[in-house]
């Protein structure tokens, strides 16, 4: 009727008033949605540069098409990208060893140590976050692939690389904040700066977390790559140094890195063991046929019928012992890889299938075969618990029959009551940013009781609904949740004047399980 009073009826006549039937929704919004920010192949489409730019991907062909290495002899349309073995090459030396080394050839301990100006995380963390279950991700390439050193970093010396800059690493933080899809912060070549950038960008990475109030940091601990099994705990230590007091709730820690399965034996070849000519000097058969004869190939291939590096590395494999020895313990190294990639795809396993109010732990990794080290019960108790920061570590675990489990699921803040755990800090992101999404319908409505009714309905039918699902807790919807807006509840005649509606909303959010006990009573024999 006030919608047919409104109209100017004019000439005689039938006139149809469409009025909605139901209020407006409130829609929740992507929770596991990363932002991965690394150095890549290549970062162009197009002939169009994205660098520093963010692009959505949905798969890994959507990343090598943006940021995979270019194979040039592809025909066709133009070049198109590689294999995904041939991706990312990073190259180790063996050096004689001062004790016991990675590998005995011939009576001789060698070290493995990489080339650090060749190793980057970010390619195989998005392959394992993949893998792992997840979908839609935002890519910043802050830069490609550097130079190599062209020789071993020095087995004592800690793995930092020198092309993995921090001032870049902040520039594609920055081209990120702006943007309202990521809901994580991923950064794995941050392990590769030195301790103190290290540092300093996992604060920056937690600043913008708490600035915008709508994604976390997942950070990996830099001790993580080859823990002391003494001294690790002076790594943890340095580690919740580093990460500083501000904005713990937004950001979580897991330790230690990952073995994984990413790559084959068939996807490296003697380029990524230091060349021909250097396992020409250490192989203990290589002055002896077919061996010798093998390696003169490729180090001075003939001018014509000149076998393909695929060809070579296959004879040399089957001719050589101990040069599989070598690729298989140089791919031990290249497969091990940061965990928070792959703990980005569990979150997303986790949320689209039972939730982001479930604690995405105790959970199994896929690609992992084992941890750098082998975390205890005691080990994880100090990770977990820290009454002096109260800075809680998750721990990667290796259980015997269940394979490699995220066992933990604590933020940063781990003495808070309120934001200890992950899955109440990410519910509470996802509550308030689909309610602030809902609220702006309302921008310009009257700041009167209609509306305010209309808004506490809209904002209660969802929270109803995450009740239904066991988002809240609560034996009875009052008991979960409650909604106020309005005159003299939330408001004062001055906020309305001033233009503002004020809404209170809180929510009781399930709180994992995560210590069960049960207690034992022995009951006495009854009598007849």
């Amino acid at each position: 009727m006030i919608e047919a009073m409104a109209l100017t009826l004019q000439t005689p006549g039938v006139y149809n008033v469409e009025q909605d039937a139901f209020a407006n929704s409130v829609v929740p919004v992507e929770t596991a949605i990363p932002a991965f920010v690394g150095y890549t192949a290549r970062a162009d489409y197009q002939q169009k540069s994205v660098l520093n730019e963010p692009v959505i991907i949905n798969s890994m062909h959507d990343f090598h098409t943006y940021f995979g290495k270019l194979d040039p002899a592809t025909p066709g349309s133009g070049p198109q990208p590689s294999p995904p073995y041939a991706q990312y090459s990073p190259i180790y030396h063996l050096t004689k060893s001062a004790g016991t080394g990675d590998i005995v050839l011939g009576g001789t301990a060698y070290d493995i140590e990489p080339d650090a100006a060749t190793i980057y995380y970010l390619y195989n963390s998005i392959r394992l976050f993949f893998l792992n279950g997840g979908g839609t991700a935002v890519v910043v390439s802050v830069g490609t692939f550097g130079k190599p050193n062209g020789k071993a970093k020095a087995a004592t010396d800690p793995l930092i690389n020198p092309n993995v800059k921090l001032a870049d690493l902040k520039r594609g933080l920055d081209a990120v904040q702006g943007e309202p899809l990521p809901t994580m912060l991923v950064v794995p070549d941050g392990s590769l700066l030195s301790a103190a950038d290290n540092a300093t960008l996992m604060q920056y990475m937690l600043n913008q977390c708490g600035a915008v109030s709508s994604r976390v940091a997942l950070l990996d601990v830099q001790g993580g790559l080859e823990p002391d099994p003494l001294q690790w705990s002076n790594q943890i230590t340095t580690f919740r140094t580093s990460v500083g007091v501000n904005n713990l709730s937004y950001g979580a820690a897991y330790y230690p890195f990952l073995e994984t399965t990413l790559s084959s034996p068939s996807d490296i070849d003697y380029d990524n063991c230091g060349g021909a000519a250097e396992l020409a000097k250490i192989l203990p058969d290589a002055g002896t046929d077919p061996v010798q004869t093998i390696i003169n190939t490729i180090i001075k291939p003939p001018a014509t019928n000149a076998p393909t590096a695929e060809m070579s590395n296959a004879a040399l494999l089957a001719a050589s012992p101990s040069y599989n020895a070598v690729l298989t313990a140089v791919l031990g190294f290249i497969n091990t890889v940061p965990p928070s990639g792959a703990v980005a795809g569990i979150y997303t396993r986790v949320d689209h299938a039972q939730g982001v109010w479930r604690a995405p732990a105790n959970v199994s990794l896929t690609a992992v075969t084992d941890a750098t080290f082998r975390v205890t019960d005691p080990i994880q108790a100090q990770l977990n618990v820290d009454a002096l920061t109260g800075k809680s570590i998750n721990a990667i675990r290796t259980f015997s029959g269940q394979g490699v489990l995220v066992w933990g699921a604590r933020t940063l803040a781990g003495n808070s009551q309120d934001w200890r755990y992950l899955n109440v800090r990410r519910t509470l992101i996802m509550i308030e940013q689909s309610v602030k999404l809902a609220a702006r319908a309302y921008v310009f409505s009257p700041n009167d009781a209609s509306t305010w009714t209309t808004v506490k309905s809209t904002i209660t039918n969802f929270l109803l609904g995450l009740w239904g699902q066991g988002a809240l807790v609560g034996a009875k919807a009052p008991d979960a949740f409650s909604v106020n807006v309005g005159l003299g509840v939330t408001m004062s005649a001055q906020d309305i004047l001033d233009g503002r509606m004020n809404i209170a909303v809180k929510v009781a959010i399930v709180r994992p399980a995560e210590f069960i006990v049960i207690t034992y009573t022995q009951q006495q024999q009854q009598q007849g």
